[in-house]
């Protein structure tokens, strides 16, 4: 019955693409522009499933080009599964600090660790045994089944959804959409129509104002990047998130009042329990200006956004504690001294991340 249903939908495809243009002419085209237009990203130099993995992880709700140094780093700390099973949940956090969305680091430890403990540190060949691993689902098992098996089977990302909507003209539900990308899937070459389709969306088909001049396959699109009669819910408006303020104490020495003489800065660790970023560091904060407010005590101001809230940081920095000491008002009372050399062996959170780095401390 499946077969039957996968060609039903291929004939209704082919019959949809405009001019009478058969289906491997499109293919042809998107593979084409893909062989010549496609960016150097460093996952797509191996068929490596460890590697195509770690890369589908990262690049969730995440750009490309926040991914490339943490993608190099992550894989010289955990090369292998073998060596990321291996490793400490602290360990694996401070190599995922800065990415955000921690529960993605903790599911690719576990995921890590079900690979050593049940198959050898192999991972399987297809899609339907890869979802059986902890923290992959149906696109990310496919992307890896094809990448680095060669399976012809479709993935489905927001961007491959947004180009075959496009294509279609009409609205699709989730399951007609993994229906057409599998009927559109060049079983030939799968990884690379699976990867072109989505380099597609990803730098031509985007989501306002699609470069519809510069697409190879526009002569089959009846949208030109609109779709007719729907709402793509990346177009409707989205909720205003809500806006907080923080200080945060930014209190660092440099290696007075120690006994190694090393330079240190105080952080806080959050709640093992917390529901947002556990276990990780981070300055010390308070909901509410210190009493009695210390002027020249403020350094800057940020702003940094977490899922559905956006923050104005508040900074306050004391370039050395030797002969001033911690009002017990201001959210630097509580704490931990940390070496500056230890900061990149623990997880800290990108808040934490950024101020130091803007500080030069790191």
């Amino acid at each position: 019955m499946r077969d039957v249903e996968a060609i039903s939908v291929e004939t209704r495809l082919a019959a949809s693409l405009a001019s009478g243009r058969s289906l491997a002419a499109f293919r042809r085209a998107l593979l084409h522009w893909y062989d010549e237009n496609r960016r150097d990203l460093p996952w797509r130099e191996s068929r490596d499933p460890y590697r195509i993995w770690l890369s589908e992880i990262m690049l969730q709700q995440t750009r490309v080009a926040a991914v490339l140094d943490h993608y190099r780093i992550f894989l010289q700390r955990f090369p292998t599964a073998q060596a990321l099973a291996a490793a400490s949940e602290d360990d694996v956090l401070a190599a995922w600090s800065g990415l955000g969305y921690y529960r993605r680091a903790r599911m690719l430890h576990q995921c890590a660790k079900d690979l050593v403990q049940k198959h050898s540190g192999r991972f399987p060949q297809t899609a339907e045994h890869l979802q059986k691993l902890p923290g992959i689902g149906r696109y990310t098992a496919a992307a890896i089944a094809s990448i680095a098996f060669n399976e012809a089977v479709a993935v489905v990302d927001g961007n491959v959804e947004r180009v075959l909507q496009r294509l279609a003209g009409i609205h699709l539900k989730a399951p007609q959409t993994w229906q057409r990308a599998q009927a559109l899937l060049d079983n030939s070459r799968p990884a690379d129509f699976n990867q072109a389709m989505m380099e597609l969306g990803a730098t031509v088909c985007v989501p306002r104002e699609p470069r519809c001049q510069s697409c190879p396959v526009r002569k089959w699109c009846p949208t030109r990047g609109r779709v007719a009669q729907t709402v793509s819910i990346e177009h409707l408006p989205a909720s205003r998130p809500a806006k907080k303020q923080i200080w945060c104490a930014l209190d660092w020495r440099k290696g007075e009042g120690n006994a190694h003489g090393h330079a240190e800065i105080r952080l806080v660790q959050r709640p093992r329990k917390a529901s947002l970023m556990p276990g990780m560091w981070e300055l010390p904060q308070s909901s509410k200006p210190p009493r009695p407010a210390c002027a020249h005590a403020h350094w800057r101001t940020f702003r940094h956004s977490i899922t559905v809230t956006d923050y104005t940081v508040h900074v306050l920095r004391n370039t050395s504690l030797r002969n001033t000491p911690v009002p017990t008002a201001t959210p630097a009372a509580n704490g931990k001294w940390i070496a500056i050399d230890r900061i990149a062996l623990i997880p800290i959170t990108g808040l934490t991340r950024k101020i130091l780095k803007a500080g030069g401390i790191i």
